[in-house]
């Protein structure tokens, strides 16, 4: 059987002690309101109970920052939002692989939503990085699922010490953006187990988040908001999960078989668009009302933890907010290249008593708009409206004087795009300089949540920018701001690559410490930076259809292709160098059988302050299943002075070295001989430990397939199926049917249009014209949203009934005459313009 968790506190409806507050409040409610209280009011608040005295509450945004909107709302980010502390994203934040930084920030993001009474702020994402073109990268952790699970944990643990549930999300195998709302992913389940729902499990078990959000996707062909196996069996039998289960925004398919699945609450509220349908499914008997009595428990379980810990007159201080987020952006900042260019020759930082300071450099160029515009967050919902916005120029010219910083844009901010003027502008400045730093990376418009990035290179305006002031021979660093890894072929003419992803609102602050060396670069790669994304066996089944993603590279994501394949990543995971050296020795293995701690003394042998991140592999016998290489089973983060040494101490247990057998639905550990690979990266490995593990586990053997991603036979065995399941016909059109699919027939591409027109006008009218990542992603969301959506994202106008009656004309008697067919839809949806 699975593991479970042994110190699960009793869940609301399983209390030793009798019925729990929750259960009393609703064994007095009528079916009704019970039912009611299964989804949220409008968009940010759930219902409450006034007759019982039980408040309703508010939910936010805040993976990296909090995203209250003072309003109505909306979930993409499209309206504004209150001030608030935008901190590095997580893919900055978990290149730090420090779980104590995590939830240093996470216990800042609690104290921000609590002084805004925000009950619930909605993260962390921990989807693990299946392909590096992820629209929503930047919201995520690693490749990792012990690195992603710790760490999520960890931002989860830092929340909730302040009284604030976190949500971890989204739960599960939610990979791409692209028909992220209907597509539906197929992964067999030892590599599901064992990747995505391995990293679910870590934080779910260490964090203990008061919530879960579910996907929007399908996985295996049921939608994650109606997935028992996934909601109730999984997460709450096996790991002890005893928290409430959301859908993301919208994601609602099916509220009878949410519930009875174990979903609680749908979000936003859709003024009860399911609840006539819910009802009536109870009275026919065909759901059962105990499993709605479990739900609005749960509902009610959180309304009162909330209430518990409501505190009207929490405050917190934006400038210690404001320095823990530059700090947390150093830590997360990764040195990928560095010739000793870093850090710049300076007579150290100037000081107040020092207004006549100079620098040992005499002149640098500054060249890339991002220098003055930073891009420092991600576009979507998780964007946050900052207090301030630190930027690089700024922060140069407050240490240097501004005759030695010659600043040039080299590009325009939003699209990357050069001209000849701009690019001879940066080179003259580059010639005339000592050394020259340009700010590259990726505008908002090549990556957001809503879509998916169509390759990994840099905007061709940066590349041509990088590559002429490399021409002219001066030293140059590279400094990049993206949420994901791109391919940089110039990379062996730089002097220095400066990884800074997105840092937050004081990113430029902490940038100008780390080039100038009053902060180390502290980040390691939570993720591989591949030298050619075809090279990938994910990439030939990555946003290619609009109906099915199949996994057919099992457990190969990242390092573990990378290192298995034999196909060098050009930045491995866990790469990243420092200021200063290291020396790691002394390496031992203690203990029997798969209880071992592994132990290694660290000296920092520089002259600088630094951190080192040690890392340990586990490389398993080839033997009866697919495996990769070799995978994390520990790490630690340690900071030393120069000359002291310390002693780092990994413990592996049972759960290191087991593998997951589905024919026995069990965590099993096969007897043979482990190589333990202690290391800077998964390829920079400093010593190797052989040790032999018995057991008395047996294996049931499984197809391995040939190659590095599964041919269709090979893969539909992997998924126990005699052949692949076909995606979803585009036609009859039903409620999952995207806009994007209408236009298969004549009638549906006109309603189509009327539905896009109106739409397109709300978003012309709300977003600045030169906000282009949100246009996109909005043009992205618009097209390929189920039909469903519309009811649940505009308060259920239409009806789900008014949908259900547009898809009876679409697909009946009157879909082959076109005026009637258009007339008839446009009285159901109430729509004045027709966009011929």
């Amino acid at each position: 059987m699975p593991d479970r968790t042994t110190d699960t506190p009793d869940s609301p409806d399983t209390s030793p002690d009798g019925p729990s507050d929750a259960q009393r409040i609703v064994a007095d409610l009528d079916l009704e309101t019970k039912v009611r209280l299964l989804s949220g009011t409008d968009k940010w608040h759930t219902e409450g109970i006034p007759a019982a005295g039980v408040a309703p509450i508010m939910l936010a945004d805040g993976p990296h920052g909090l995203r209250k909107q003072p309003k109505e709302g909306d979930h993409l980010g499209l309206g504004g939002s209150v001030p608030a502390t935008c901190f590095p994203t997580a893919v900055t934040l978990a290149s730090s692989w420090d779980p104590a930084l995590l939830e240093g920030v996470g216990a800042a993001l609690g104290r921000e939503a609590r002084a805004q009474g925000v009950s619930v702020l909605l993260g962390p994402g921990l989807n693990l990085k299946r392909h590096p073109a992820g629209g929503r990268n930047f919201e995520y952790l690693s490749e990792d699922p012990l690195l992603a699970g710790r760490l999520a944990g960890a931002l989860v643990r830092g929340v909730q010490s302040e009284g604030v549930g976190a949500c971890s999300k989204h739960f599960a195998s939610n990979h791409q953006e692209t028909f992220r709302m209907v597509v539906d992913t197929l992964v067999d389940e030892r590599t599901l187990r064992e990747q995505e729902l391995r990293a679910f499990e870590i934080a779910v078990t260490e964090g203990r988040p008061w919530t879960v959000m579910c996907a929007y996707n399908r996985l295996n062909g049921t939608y994650c908001s109606d997935h028992r196996w996934l909601l109730t069996e999984v997460l709450r039998d096996e790991w002890g999960f005893d928290g409430l289960v959301m859908t993301d925004w919208a994601a609602m398919n099916d509220r009878t078989a949410a519930t009875r699945a174990g979903c609680d609450l749908e979000m936003p509220g859709s003024s009860g668009a399911f609840d006539a349908e819910t009802l009536a499914a109870v009275r026919a008997g065909d759901l059962d009302e105990a499993d709605v009595d479990r739900c609005a428990v749960r509902v009610v379980d959180l309304l009162l933890r909330a209430a518990a810990n409501r505190d009207p007159g929490a405050t917190y201080d934006p400038d210690a907010h404001h320095a823990l987020a530059r700090r947390a952006a150093a830590a997360g900042t990764v040195l990928l290249t560095n010739d000793g260019t870093l850090p710049l020759a300076t007579g150290g930082p100037a000081s107040e008593g020092d207004p006549d300071h100079v620098a040992t450099l005499r002149s640098v160029a500054l060249l890339g708009a991002f220098a003055t515009r930073p891009r420092f967050q991600g576009a979507g919902s998780s964007q946050v409206n900052p207090h301030r916005v630190d930027d690089l120029r700024s922060s140069l010219t407050e240490r240097w004087s501004a005759s030695q910083v010659r600043y040039s844009p080299g590009y325009a901010p939003s699209s990357g795009a050069t001209t000849d003027h701009l690019v001879a502008e940066a080179v003259a400045a580059a010639i005339d300089a000592e050394v020259a730093v340009i700010v590259a990376g990726l505008p908002g418009s090549y990556e957001s949540e809503g879509f998916d990035r169509e390759h990994l290179a840099l905007p061709p305006g940066h590349t041509r920018l990088i590559e002429a002031v490399l021409d002219t021979g001066t030293p140059t660093v590279v400094v990049l701001l993206n949420g994901a890894p791109v391919v940089l072929p110039w990379a062996h003419r730089a002097a220095a690559i400066v990884e800074g992803y997105l840092g937050g609102q004081a990113g430029g602050a902490a940038l100008a410490d780390v080039l100038l060396g009053d902060a180390e670069p502290g980040g390691r790669l939570a993720e591989s930076f591949p030298a050619a994304v075809a090279d990938l066996p994910a990439h030939a089944d990555f946003a290619t259809h609009p109906k099915q993603v199949q996994h057919r590279e099992g457990p190969l994501i990242g390092y573990r292709f990378h290192d298995t394949a034999g196909t060098p990543a050009a930045f491995p995971f866990g790469h990243g160098l420092s200021y200063t050296t290291f020396d790691i020795s002394e390496v031992e293995v203690f203990g029997a059988g798969t209880d071992r701690t592994v132990t290694a003394t660290v000296t920092n042998t520089g002259d600088r302050a630094g951190s080192e991140v040690v890392q340990l592999y586990l490389r398993s016998p080839r033997g009866t299943l697919w495996r990769a290489d070799k995978a994390l089973v520990g790490h630690a983060k340690v900071h030393l002075d120069p000359g002291q040494t310390q002693t780092v101490e990994l413990t592996l247990d049972r759960r290191s070295f087991a593998i997951y057998d589905v024919a026995q639905a069990a965590w099993l550990v096969e007897a043979g001989s482990y190589e333990l690979l202690l290391g800077r990266s998964s390829t920079d490995i400093l010593a190797t430990e052989t040790i032999t593990v018995d057991s008395a586990d047996v294996l049931t053997p499984g197809p391995i397939p040939e190659g590095h991603r599964a041919t269709e036979q090979e893969f539909a065995r992997l998924l126990g199926r005699g052949e692949v399941p076909a995606p979803d016909p585009v036609q009859p059109f039903t409620r999952n049917t995207p806009v994007a699919d209408l236009d298969a027939t004549a009638l549906g591409a006109r309603v189509q249009q009327l539905l896009l027109v109106g739409a397109r006008r709300k978003v012309e009218r709300d977003v600045p014209a030169e906000d282009e990542a949100m246009h996109r992603m909005f043009e992205s969301v618009l097209r390929e949203a189920p039909l469903r959506a519309i009811a649940l994202l505009g308060d259920g106008k239409p009806s789900l009934r008014t949908i259900d009656a547009v898809l009876d004309v679409l697909n009946g008697r009157l879909r082959d005459q076109m005026e009637a067919g258009v007339t008839r839809i446009r009285q159901l949806l109430k729509l004045d313009d027709d966009p011929r």
